[in-house]
């Protein structure tokens, strides 16, 4: 039984959290906020990012679904960042399909030189006469 390939939805949806990941500043970002809520001057400090370059990785972060922001509900000018742990849930359940090894399914070569000595072995077994 063949091993269905991931849907195009599928990869349509990881195209951007794969890209957003891709850059190590954000992946650092993201990281950091796996291990829980964070201010931007928290963020800035641990990871030595200006506020301007910070603020950009959060954006892209959000963007693709990964990051969520909430502002401070005395003082409105602070934001809080912290991972979307539902979106998180649902790209791990597509990187495991994605990374899943028994949709490795082994299937002979129809080309090159073992496709060509496989092709050459049938012929001459349908070829054969029964004794």
């Amino acid at each position: 039984m063949p091993i269905q390939a991931l849907s195009p939805t599928t990869y349509e949806q990881l195209i951007p959290v794969l890209k957003a990941l891709a850059e190590p500043n954000r992946l650092r970002i993201f990281n950091h906020l796996m291990q829980g809520d964070s201010c931007n001057c928290e963020l800035g400090d641990a990871l030595e990012l200006a506020p301007n370059l910070l603020s950009h990785h959060l954006r892209v972060l959000s963007k693709a679904g990964l990051v969520q922001a909430r502002r401070d509900s005395i003082d409105k000018r602070w934001i809080y960042y912290a991972v979307a742990i539902a979106q998180v849930d649902t790209i791990r359940a597509m990187l495991h399909d994605l990374f899943d090894t028994t949709r490795c399914d082994p299937r002979p070569q129809l080309c090159g030189p073992e496709g060509q000595l496989a092709a050459a072995i049938c012929a001459t077994e349908a070829t054969a006469i029964p004794e």
